[in-house]
């Protein structure tokens, strides 16, 4: 493939050249004097190689997300963005680099806890929860998967019930879908269950690959109206790969560029030409079509 140019302009940049390699942009002010000053998540460098050859999923890429945040992560088809998720969670573990959840290295976390230990330490994936974009039910019924996680976190059966009532109201599910068998629901059913069981968890931190990919235009409209609030009322913050940039422009606060492994581009929603991000990701999704004839 040959070199792509990166065509990401913000309004900050006035009369810069209209393509920018990566633009360190301030944060608003009103994240930064959030519930607290320092970042809750932070990575410094993080790669990852292929297990296949030598060239990096993601490469050297730095940021940090405050408490709060409604993040999306955006690219062209094989940028590195679901890696980028997975890296999020421990699912992989990253070539080089470190990861930090309120300061603490992800190293030093464990990814799942021994819940026979009293004073065990707090899995990382019971803070940083992540929904892929084609999640499985493990064969059980939406309602038995919505309370699997819950179970094994030790609440009992009234508060998996209180759970369960509360998160599956909130996403608007229909009880009769509850009890369907995973293979009795379609794709955006699924989805939707999904997203609740990983809500139901209350998590510090959502991940979502392609969350509304599923999904009618109604009802991403609400679930990104929904996520939008818990980010907004509740301090969740939220971290999302979307390709639907028109649902990122309404509801994120900020957006990051991946293309290559590599992070291209960290700006607000306020600062994105978001005319100018369509026309590069269709520039870019063109390239890589070529590329596979």
């Amino acid at each position: 493939m040959g070199k792509r140019a990166i065509i990401v302009a913000t309004k900050m940049l006035g009369a810069a050249p209209s393509w920018v390699r990566i633009a360190e942009v301030k944060r608003k002010k009103a994240v930064l004097t959030a519930a607290s000053k320092e970042p809750q998540l932070r990575l410094e460098r993080v790669s990852l190689k292929s297990k296949i050859g030598s060239h990096f999923l993601v490469k050297e890429v730095s940021f940090q997300v405050w408490t709060g945040e409604f993040v999306a992560i955006v690219g062209p088809t094989g940028a590195g963005k679901t890696t980028l998720l997975r890296l999020l969670n421990r699912l992989s573990e990253p070539t080089s680099g470190i990861l930090y959840l309120e300061n603490r290295e992800y190293q030093q976390l464990e990814a799942m806890p021994d819940r026979g230990v009293a004073n065990a330490s707090v899995g990382l994936r019971r803070e940083v929860t992540l929904v892929m974009q084609d999640s499985k039910l493990l064969g059980k019924s939406a309602r038995e998967a919505i309370a699997y996680p819950l179970k094994l976190r030790g609440l009992s059966p009234g508060e998996i019930a209180a759970r369960i009532a509360k998160w599956t109201s909130l996403l608007r599910l229909p009880e009769e879908w509850l009890d369907r068998s995973e293979m009795q629901l379609s794709g955006g059913q699924r989805q939707l269950a999904s997203i609740c069981r990983a809500l139901a968890i209350e998590p510090k931190i959502l991940l979502l690959d392609e969350p509304t990919s599923s999904l009618d235009a109604g009802r991403a409209q609400m679930v990104m109206e929904l996520l939008k609030s818990l980010t907004t009322n509740h301090q969740l913050t939220i971290i999302m790969a979307n390709h639907q940039l028109d649902l990122v422009q309404q509801f994120c606060d900020r957006l990051l560029y991946l293309d290559r492994g590599e992070l291209r581009l960290d700006g607000t929603a306020a600062e994105i030409d978001w005319e100018q991000l369509r026309k590069s990701l269709a520039v870019a999704e063109a390239e890589i079509a070529r590329d596979w004839d």
